[in-house]
């Protein structure tokens, strides 16, 4: 493919047939990803129940990284995908280069705090000795090593901006399956390596994510891309990280949001067991498997919307949006059917306690209700970023997880116990739903009659 085909493609190429091009290496490698999580927790559940506990409870300051990574990836992403749709190569390979400073920066910084509070923090959720001496254990590492994380991540995304798929879906195979391999090994001291126990999980992680993170700086140094790397001419621009975080900032608040809520729903479920605490873990590394296809999705969506958006191509973008709903309300819509069919067994792949097959197979059923129409709502708070629009999602992500899931949650263990905290998530992602539906249709409006009219021009 040549140079000319390459950087026109998201613009003339059928839409289908595109989305799927740019978006079935994501899908898979975040699939990949998504069971690296739940193999990583199988693991640590066979320590015992209390560090797979500790691990839940660590996991919302996991996704503190997770928020700063995938918010300046996404902001990273829409900003050189728009540059790229007018024409200007050079401003977009500049703003690769500030990200790749950004996300050493951002790994110093984390891991100077790990250091020094990562014990404080975990205290901070729990009053449990053996909770703390375990996430306290694992966080830590997590934390000096998160430079292993960021890299990756952001870096991705510089490619995934120009339409390239390819080379992530690669980074992140390497990343997750090395993981899979390292972590029995290291939690279980299989052959020559140490029994590190939940230390090993983080070892695990860490390293190899570092590979990962290695691997996809050598492509983009070596590699033959749109983006052209070139430190030696460097120069620091602000503006360019504000119209990265512009968009990518709301994306991170709301990655933030995920993290306040989990760590909301872990102090809730506190006050009744452990146990409790696990099922929440459980069902969040579980539902990675429904909801990372349908951001693997994102992954072509996005470059498609941002350069057609540029490009003022407004009959494009509807199409890219009806596949975009259709595929992603397919995805959480199996999700459903599986939660609903066989929610007993996921259980039971962590561990065959009586009382948490009772808790979980209950609340994976009740969770999973609404699944069907999460789908649709990714896509819809991605139409939003992708347009350069970062607000309205992290409104109503705030809305869903803070005033409505939250609340929820209390009021309704309030009134009927633990089994009724459960209903909070479907009730809050219906309501939110509709305030979606309603927002994005009006801005949509207004954006294609403003296309219209600089066609017309």
């Amino acid at each position: 493919m040549n140079q000319s085909k390459k950087e026109n493609r998201l613009g003339t190429e059928p839409i289908l047939p595109l989305l799927f091009k740019l978006s079935i290496p994501s899908i898979l490698s975040m699939a990949i990803q998504a069971l690296y999580n739940v193999v990583d927790s199988i693991f640590v559940a066979r320590l015992n129940q209390n560090a797979l506990a500790a691990l839940s409870l660590a996991f919302p300051i996991q996704m503190v990284l997770i928020a700063i990574a995938v918010g300046t990836g996404v902001g990273t992403s829409s900003l050189i995908s728009r540059l790229l749709g007018q024409g200007k190569d050079k401003r977009a390979s500049n703003v690769a280069e500030h990200v790749i400073l950004t996300s050493i920066a951002y790994g110093l910084i984390i891991g100077t705090f790990g250091i020094l509070f990562s014990d404080q923090i975990i205290s901070v959720f729990t009053d449990n000795p053996v909770l703390i001496d375990y996430g306290t254990r694992y966080i830590r590492i997590i934390l000096i090593g998160s430079i292993a994380l960021f890299i990756p991540m952001i870096s991705n995304n510089i490619l995934r901006g120009e339409g390239n798929t390819i080379i992530p879906m690669i980074t992140m195979l390497i990343g997750s399956i090395l993981n899979i391999i390292l972590d029995p090994l290291l939690i279980f001291g299989i052959g020559i390596f140490p029994k590190l126990g939940i230390e090993g999980a983080a070892i695990a992680t860490v390293f190899s994510r570092a590979v990962s993170g290695s691997f996809i700086l050598f492509m983009l140094f070596k590699g033959n891309h749109q983006i052209k790397l070139n430190f030696q001419v460097f120069k620091f621009d602000l503006s360019i990280l504000k119209g990265i975080y512009q968009v990518g900032f709301p994306a991170m608040i709301m990655q933030f949001l995920a993290s306040f809520m989990i760590a909301g729903l872990n102090t809730i479920l506190n006050s009744y067991s452990a146990t409790a605490i696990a099922v929440m873990g459980i069902y969040f590394r579980l539902q990675s498997f429904v909801f990372m296809p349908v951001f693997g999705l994102n992954q072509g969506f996005m470059p498609i919307m941002g350069y057609n958006y540029g490009h003022n191509k407004p009959e494009r973008m509807k199409k890219t949006m009806k596949y975009g709903f259709i595929i992603a309300f397919t995805f959480t819509t199996l999700g459903f059917l599986i939660f609903q069919l066989f929610a007993e067994n996921l259980i039971r792949m962590f561990n065959d306690d009586p009382e948490l097959l009772r808790i979980g197979t209950r609340a994976l059923k009740t969770i999973t209700l609404a699944f069907p129409i999460i789908g649709p709502a990714i896509i819809g708070s991605t139409t939003f970023q992708s347009i350069g629009k970062g607000l309205p999602s992290l409104i109503l992500s705030f809305s869903r997880q803070i005033i409505l899931l939250l609340p929820l949650a209390y009021i309704l263990g309030k009134i009927g116990g633990l089994h009724m905290i459960w209903y909070a998530f479907p009730i809050s992602e219906v309501i939110s739903g509709i305030f979606l539906i309603v927002w994005l249709r009006s801005t949509l409006k207004e954006v294609f009659y403003k296309m219209k009219l600089r066609t017309q021009e």
